[in-house]
């Protein structure tokens, strides 16, 4: 499975830490964002990635190179330094991806920190693979963050995400068929959301709910606590109780 990291963010919360270095190569216990997220997708099986690129994106090309140091092939997506949000960095990182007609893949955010394990995605890309018109994406939640307490979307019994019930935070970890993104706009700015509602909405996007750990790093005290936790004793605590 192919795989997108969104590293194109300025970052604004994060300044001024991001005034002068990527969000993504912000550390956390002397590890940059991305590479955490890296490890664990090559751990997974994932090898084949795809990192877009916005605010001083070649800093993060320069530090990352090709991925064989992780055991990946990392091909990089460029964006201008006001980038494209992730419907139109989906859309341009298409043809990277495998193209319309290609596999499905995932996509995930840099600056998220989470023990979630990507082998459960391998499940959903072949459910998702075998019949789009019945699943065409699937959604990772997570309880609710305080930065984001009403949270976005819900799971109903079988496993399908709606937009009513009792309501979680989207994880910044999805699988996507390739054929939803087909006709949209490259090299554009638009946001996934409320664009995929659609299909939520007719009941084809299947999801999880992760109740592990799992961060929103936006602010630089957020990124100090987190760096103090691991450092601690490597087990962050969740960042909301769990739910169910």
């Amino acid at each position: 499975m192919r795989a997108l990291i969104l590293a194109a963010g300025r970052g604004q919360r994060m300044r001024p830490l991001t005034d002068t270095l990527p969000k993504p190569l912000l550390e956390l216990a002397g590890k940059p964002l991305i590479v955490w997220q890296i490890e664990r997708l090559a751990r997974a099986g994932v090898r084949d990635l795809v990192v877009n690129l916005g605010w001083l994106g070649p800093r993060i090309a320069e530090a990352l190179g090709d991925g064989a140091r992780w055991g990946v092939r990392i091909r990089y997506s460029p964006e201008p330094e006001q980038p494209w949000e992730t419907g139109g960095a989906v859309a341009t990182a298409l043809p990277l991806l495998g193209g319309a007609q290609g596999a499905p893949f995932a996509v995930l955010s840099a600056d998220i920190h989470t023990d979630y394990d990507y082998a459960r995605l391998a499940a959903a890309q072949a459910r998702i693979a075998a019949d789009p018109r019945a699943t065409s994406a699937h959604f990772v939640l997570v309880d609710n963050p305080p930065h984001h307490p009403r949270g976005d979307m819900a799971l109903d019994a079988q496993g399908r995400v709606r937009r009513a019930g009792q309501l979680l935070n989207y994880g910044n970890i999805a699988v996507f068929h390739a054929g939803l993104f087909a006709d949209r706009p490259a090299r554009q700015t638009w946001k996934l959301f409320p664009w995929m509602y659609a299909e939520v909405d007719a009941g084809r996007v299947s999801g999880e709910h992760w109740r592990g750990a799992w961060f929103n790093l936006g602010t630089p005290e957020q990124l100090a606590e987190l760096d103090r936790q691991l450092r601690l004793d490597g087990q962050p605590e969740r960042q909301a109780p769990p739910r169910g």
